[in-house]
């Protein structure tokens, strides 16, 4: 009692009592964040626009949606007309067309809101799709070029039997195959967003994608980074090799077959160039997006720029550089074209031939039934006089 009454014990009690105040210290700076619940909606960090500067961007964002739209519908309406254009080669343009709008379909309409009324939000179901459709459009591409790489490598080395090989059967099934490997991949790279708790709705980005809804999630997601940087690794190199393979056998052909036909290398040209200019396009805009990351002083703006270039620029750019390689897409847009404008000027004629003619008799018959009246109330003037 007397240890007591003296602080003999005071130093244990001490201890027990600053442990216990440091717990409770950190249980009370610890913040538990709670999962969100559906229905989710997220907000876009989208692009810092000055006052004054968002119907100038919505214009040049509807100017490139526009060209796109018309520019990719010009190419698959004539593809689907012109019955000389069916064949691997177009057909797989006309694929690509299709790819294309389906990755500005998915980005630009986005902007166009953002620019011009500033709105941000954007509902769970739609940031899924969005991502969805683009990943789908990035994977699409590569595995369209892929195709076409093939069939052109076919078309030049083995010009005799490119029609028993690609044979209509064929043809289908790789553009099939095209399509399935990009839904496949991003089906199962979407699958593994189900049951992920999400704990923020702010996204860092200017559309919506795998990765940046995944850096909302409340835990880790090994799993989904491992199987993303393994298939986009596995796909690109893979889609590389098949047409680096097909290009350098193209190049050995065009060289030793050039020599004793001089035609053979602008047949090579015209066939190849369009092909490999749009792969050339497609993978200086993702090398961008990739470079803007590596450079934590650049302008947000500039990053988030760049980072939308693969889905505006190849779609709007592509139809004009298949239209000015391609002598035949070319012959086919301006014969429609002449078509339209011919039957414009004749439904434009028949139809005025056929209001003067029938506004001829319209008029006619107006002109005798005032002749008529008047006759009439002559005829009345005359008997009032006589009756006076």
């Amino acid at each position: 009692m007397a240890n007591f009454i003296t602080g003999k014990h005071s130093q244990p009690l001490k201890a027990a009592s600053t442990v216990e105040m440091t717990k409770l210290l950190l249980m009370e700076n610890i913040t538990v964040v709670a999962p969100l619940k559906q229905p989710i909606t997220f907000v876009l960090e989208g692009f810092y626009v000055p006052p004054g500067y968002g119907s100038l961007l919505f214009f040049l964002a509807l100017l490139d949606f526009v060209v796109a739209l018309l520019g990719n519908g010009t190419v698959i309406l004539i593809i689907i007309i012109d019955r000389s254009l069916h064949r691997p080669m177009f057909v797989m343009i006309c694929n690509l067309a299709v790819c294309d709008l389906l990755g500005v379909i998915a980005v630009t309409p986005r902007f166009m809101i953002h620019f011009l009324t500033g709105q941000r939000r954007i509902a769970y179901s739609h940031a899924i799709a969005q991502a969805f459709c683009v990943h789908t459009y990035g994977v699409a591409v590569q595995t369209i070029l892929c195709a076409m790489a093939y069939d052109r490598y076919i078309a030049v080395c083995e010009p005799l039997r490119y029609h028993s090989i690609m044979t209509s059967t064929r043809l289908i099934f790789s553009c099939a195959l095209a399509w399935f490997i990009a839904l496949l991949c991003i089906g199962v790279l979407f699958y593994f967003h189900i049951d992920v708790p999400l704990c923020g709705n702010i996204i860092q980005h200017v559309y919506c994608s795998n990765r940046v809804i995944l850096n909302l999630a409340c835990g880790p997601t090994t799993v989904n980074n491992i199987y993303g940087l393994s298939m986009t690794w596995t796909l690109s190199t893979s889609v590389f090799i098949v047409i680096a393979f097909s290009y350098i056998k193209i190049l050995q052909a065009t060289v030793t077959k050039g020599k004793a036909d001089s035609s053979i290398r602008s047949k090579a040209f015209q066939t190849c160039a369009s092909h490999l200019v749009v792969y050339v396009l497609f993978e200086i805009a993702i090398t961008i997006i990739v470079v803007s990351h590596r450079f934590p002083s650049m302008s947000q703006n500039i990053k988030q720029f760049c980072s939308i270039l693969f889905a505006i620029i190849p779609p709007a750019v592509n139809p004009i550089i298949y239209g000015l390689v391609s002598t035949e897409l070319r012959k086919s847009v301006i014969k429609l074209f002449r078509l339209t404008v011919t039957e414009l000027r004749e439904s434009s004629e028949t139809a005025a031939k056929q209001t003067v003619t029938g506004d001829q008799p319209c008029l006619l018959t107006h002109l005798q039934e005032k002749e008529q009246k008047e006759e009439k109330e002559g005829e009345k003037r005359q008997q009032k006089y006589t009756t006076l």
